[in-house]
């Protein structure tokens, strides 16, 4: 019953923008950190941001910072991941995960510490 389920992938050109959803069911987010991690082809998946439950503090690896502004809707249970001026590099699948807790460490981006997964959404970013 608890579930993550991401949308708003798809292809975009470079300096693009897009922004995607992350829907959860089953759970509160007053109760789970959120977190989005990409994996790009022959790469390692990574953290990308996350935004933490009781006070919704947000954390950005560096290469986005600037550009990506992840937010949520508490009412909606949603989690966003607004991303601007994207690179061509920045094509992967995004996953949007869960987090048990306050979620301080969120930003450690340790991929069993996210209990709960959804499928991942498809970005491309080429002209």
């Amino acid at each position: 019953q608890l579930q993550l389920t991401e949308s708003g992938g798809g292809l975009v050109q470079p300096g693009g923008s897009l922004r995607l959803s992350c829907a959860v069911s089953g759970f509160s987010l007053d109760n789970y950190a959120i977190g989005w991690f990409r994996q790009a082809p022959g790469k390692e998946r990574e953290g990308v941001s996350c935004i933490r439950s009781v006070d919704g503090s947000t954390e950005y690896v560096d290469s986005v910072k600037g550009r990506f502004t992840i937010s949520r809707d508490n009412a909606k249970n949603t989690v966003f991941l607004q991303m601007n001026s994207l690179k061509p590099e920045e094509t992967a699948v995004y996953y949007c995960a869960a987090q048990r807790g306050t979620g301080d460490y969120c930003s450690n981006y340790v991929n069993w510490e996210y209990e709960y997964w959804g499928q991942g959404t498809q970005i491309t970013v080429s002209s």
